[in-house]
């Protein structure tokens, strides 16, 4: 999920670039030579054939294959904008991520998954979903949902991609190294706090389960959810009895 990897790779790629670059360009300018040298000549583009392969979400194969999902396309894309002098920002918009890049005219929002511009017809079309299954208050005004998002809330959307497809497959050990990851970007969270019990308890791991739901039914006794989890307590316990 880091940059660190693949940052060389981005550089080059970046550096190429730069060279066909007028000095005097505008930025609408580099933004079209950028739309066209990312999805055009490189072949960067939404994985339509395996969206919900966790490798979407992996930066460094997102770099070799070309392909990804919409937020990991959005990191690598706003990078190389970033190093061309173009400050395209994330939007963590509801069901797919967007980009925006503010000009004098206005801002220009753009899907990652294949460089077109959305209008803002588009946009409310793709917003309404929501609105109606009450995800969203449906009186809240379309500028709301096209705020920036800070690095952080970027990365914590990638983690949590990540999660929801760990926990679909049961693939645990990954799930836990995703909750770890979580609980250290989010630490008021007490919810991943939670998941990490109940990834600690699917390996078999008691005592890191029982530290981690214990503390979260200390703070959240009345929660939805907090009579399920004092159910699994006995066993939890038992089972760590056993391991001392």
């Amino acid at each position: 999920l880091d940059l660190i990897e693949p940052q060389a790779e981005i550089d080059a790629l970046a550096a190429r670039l730069m060279r066909r670059l007028p000095s005097d360009a505008s930025q609408l300018q580099k933004l079209r030579m950028l739309n066209h040298y990312f999805y055009r000549e490189l072949g960067f583009g939404g994985n339509v054939n395996d969206y919900y392969d966790p490798d979407n979400s992996y930066l460094h194969r997102v770099i070799r294959t070309r392909r990804g999902i919409p937020i990991s396309l959005a990191v690598v894309y706003m990078e190389l904008a970033q190093q061309i002098g173009l400050n395209v920002r994330g939007i963590s918009f509801p069901g797919h991520f967007l980009m925006k890049l503010s000009v004098q005219t206005g801002d220009i929002i753009l899907d990652p998954f294949n460089g077109a511009s959305l209008s803002r017809e588009e946009l409310e079309e793709r917003l309404a979903p929501y609105a109606e299954q009450q995800v969203y208050a449906a009186d809240m005004p379309l500028a709301a949902h096209l705020q920036p998002a800070e690095p952080r809330e970027i990365l914590a959307r990638m983690l949590r991609n990540l999660k929801s497809l760990f926990v679909e497959y049961q693939r645990w050990p990954r799930l836990l190294g995703v909750q770890k990851r979580l609980v250290i970007l989010l630490p008021d969270e007490i919810t991943e706090r939670r998941d990490r019990g109940l990834a600690y308890a699917n390996l078999e791991c008691p005592q890191a389960a029982l530290r981690d739901l214990e503390s979260y039914l200390s703070e959240r006794p009345y929660a939805a959810d907090a009579e399920a989890l004092r159910s699994k307590l006995p066993e939890l316990r038992e089972a760590s009895r056993k391991l001392n």
